[in-house]
């Protein structure tokens, strides 16, 4: 474990009401940060998540997206460290600024930033309705597209912005960025959007890398195994050990592992990186 307390280091994790985020906030405050957790309730159809896709075998996927990050940071207080909760809609383009603002008011200035929400969705260019595991398929339209990349994209893109902003009116030199990205550099089929929005993203943040390392900021994107975040069936089990490319189906907490170390001082020399886990 890498021991920042002492260092009041504040960090930004997104989509933190479950899964991934959930998991990070909780690694990331155990390890004396303190964390605003943002997200957004999802108020889903029963039986999807909002977006046409199963909630999930037992109903837990569908339920943590429709839950607060409350829980979340009660959690990492109950343990004794520090975080507030706070619900964004990461669509709308003011959102990075006020999220700021919550997180300096509440718990200090931000020098990690964990771009880890997504606005997922399943569009293609095919007209088959659903993919091999029976997720609804829908066209890609213009609503698709905006729909996407407002949350996978522009979102990231302008939490990055405001925290160098604020990085270089306070004089900073030490700070943090990693994204999570599913892939799509090489295509996403099936998901058509969501796989051109997270390239989108690994291109922000590879910039960031490259402008922001005389502010003392490292960027990075962490691209993670399959990860049971309440969603994976049978049949994807069975699809990850048959294939060639996937060889694990990796819990959220093993993720944030990896995200917290990236954060971490141990991390300082690693900068620019796509890590694929296995």
């Amino acid at each position: 474990m890498w021991d920042t307390s002492g260092t009041h280091h504040v960090a930004v994790v997104t989509g933190a009401n479950q899964g991934i985020g959930a998991a990070t906030a909780r690694a990331l405050a155990a390890r004396g940060v303190a964390v605003l957790c943002t997200y957004l309730r999802l108020r889903e159809p029963e039986g999807t998540d909002g977006t046409g896709e199963p909630a999930g075998p037992d109903g837990r996927y569908e339920r943590d997206r429709s839950a607060t990050g409350e829980a979340v940071a009660e959690e990492i207080r109950r343990a004794g460290g520090r975080a507030e909760a706070f619900e964004a809609d990461l669509g709308d383009s003011a959102a990075p600024g006020i999220i700021f603002d919550v997180a300096e008011e509440r718990l200090g200035p931000v020098d990690i930033l964990v771009n880890n929400a997504s606005g997922w969705l399943q569009d293609s260019f095919t007209p088959d309705p659903a993919d091999q595991f029976g997720r609804p398929l829908q066209e890609v339209t213009a609503d698709t597209w905006t729909r996407q990349f407002a949350v996978d994209a522009m979102a990231p893109a302008l939490l990055i912005g405001e925290l160098a902003r604020r990085h270089r009116e306070r004089g900073a030199d030490w700070g943090r960025i990693v994204g999570l990205t599913s892939g799509g550099e090489l295509g996403f089929p099936g998901e058509v959007s969501y796989g051109a929005a997270k390239a989108a993203q690994t291109n922000y943040t590879m910039s960031a890398a490259v402008e922001l390392a005389d502010l003392g900021i490292t960027a990075n994107v962490v691209h993670p195994p399959v990860t049971d975040t309440g969603w994976v069936t049978d049949d994807v089990r069975r699809y990850v050990a048959a294939s060639g490319t996937h060889f694990h189906v990796a819990e959220p907490d093993e993720v944030a592992e990896t995200i917290a170390f990236l954060t971490s001082d141990a991390a300082a020399l690693v900068t620019g990186n796509v890590l694929t886990l296995r």
